[in-house]
């Protein structure tokens, strides 16, 4: 393989580390993952008092017990994501301004998600690393971190993405690499010769499992998609399916490296899973608030006013979020 020309060479710059530590996705979804899947899709203020009761209501819908909502709580207390207000009893949280705007992007990320194809402008971002033999274990974590950064090993210590975005592994690597002795680090923006092939960039990539991912999405969810275009998916339903959607489909902008349409085979499956998961996401989004605000009213008086939905715009025009009928902002019913 030959590579064009290398460009911008950044080495150990460092950036701002973000506040609010997010839970990761988790197989299962854990009660954790759970409540900051709800609060992320159906609350958008940090205004809100919410009593700890609402939530042990809201997390029982999955089958999540007492004891379990409650160490849920104050695990997300200690990652910034809630904090409390007051000194009452039970116990009153909302969601801190951080997490709010995080909650914004995130949701805005996995809704827009494969909406448009990428502005493809032949550049890649590469990352190569030299680590001691004695630090093993910062050579394990930087290629954790890559991974989650959805960056690829081209050989054993030549990492790329594509696209220039280069920040946040500039930062990662800067934290996990300053303190290595005689570690060396570079991040250069790239062009390949032969993007495709055997020896191209694309050949580091699965994408026949990913292909597979989305095939099973799409089976999954066929059910449930033509039962919620047909309206015969009642509240309680709507609440944990649509969660349940989202909770499987959120897994894909991390996963899914968004390469350009040429460089993907064909068919190419994305575009069928997106279109469930937005069916289904949409369809149900008024019915799964109504049902939140049901079971949290008998403990949260004020559940109507806040309880809101996320729902993805299909104009690729106008692809911001909107909550409920009224923008990204609580229903004041």
């Amino acid at each position: 393989m030959s590579q064009g020309v290398m460009q911008a060479v950044e080495v150990n710059a460092q950036e701002p580390a973000d506040e609010v530590r997010i839970p990761r996705a988790q197989i299962g979804s854990s009660p954790q993952h759970l409540l900051t899947t709800l609060l992320g899709e159906y609350l958008d203020s940090s205004d809100a008092d919410l009593p700890s009761t609402a939530v042990i209501a809201m997390l029982r819908e999955f089958g999540v017990s007492e004891a379990s909502a409650r160490a849920a709580l104050s695990r997300l207390v200690k990652r910034g994501l809630i904090a409390t207000r007051g000194n009452g009893r039970p116990p009153v949280y909302h969601l801190t301004s951080q997490a709010i705007a995080k909650h914004r992007s995130r949701m805005q990320h996995f809704l827009n998600f494969g909406a448009q194809p990428p502005r493809w402008t032949g550049e890649w971002v590469m990352v190569s690393f030299s680590i001691p033999s004695s630090g093993q274990a910062a050579r394990h974590a930087v290629r954790r971190s890559l991974s989650a950064l959805r960056f690829v090993g081209l050989y054993d210590s030549v990492w790329i993405r594509p696209g220039r975005e280069a920040g946040p592994v500039r930062e990662t690597l800067n934290e996990l690499l300053h303190s290595v002795g005689d570690a060396r680090w570079s991040i250069m923006h790239v062009r390949f010769d032969e993007e495709s092939g055997p020896h191209g960039p694309a050949s580091a990539y699965d994408l026949t499992a990913l292909a597979a991912a989305y095939t099973a999405f799409i089976e999954q969810y066929a059910e449930l998609r033509a039962a919620a275009r047909n309206g015969e998916v009642d509240a309680a339903r709507a609440l944990v399916a649509r969660t349940s959607a989202m909770d499987s489909w959120r897994k894909f902008p991390d996963i899914d490296p968004d390469l350009p349409n040429h460089l993907l085979p064909t068919p190419w499956p994305r575009q069928q899973a997106r279109d469930t998961f937005l069916d289904i996401h949409s369809a149900l989004g008024a019915l799964a608030q109504a049902r939140l605000v049901q079971v949290a009213t008998p403990y949260w008086p004020d559940a109507a006013s806040w309880i809101t939905h996320f729902q993805a715009s299909r104009d690729p025009i106008r692809p911001e979020p909107t909550g409920g009928s009224t923008a990204a902002h609580p229903l004041r019913g």
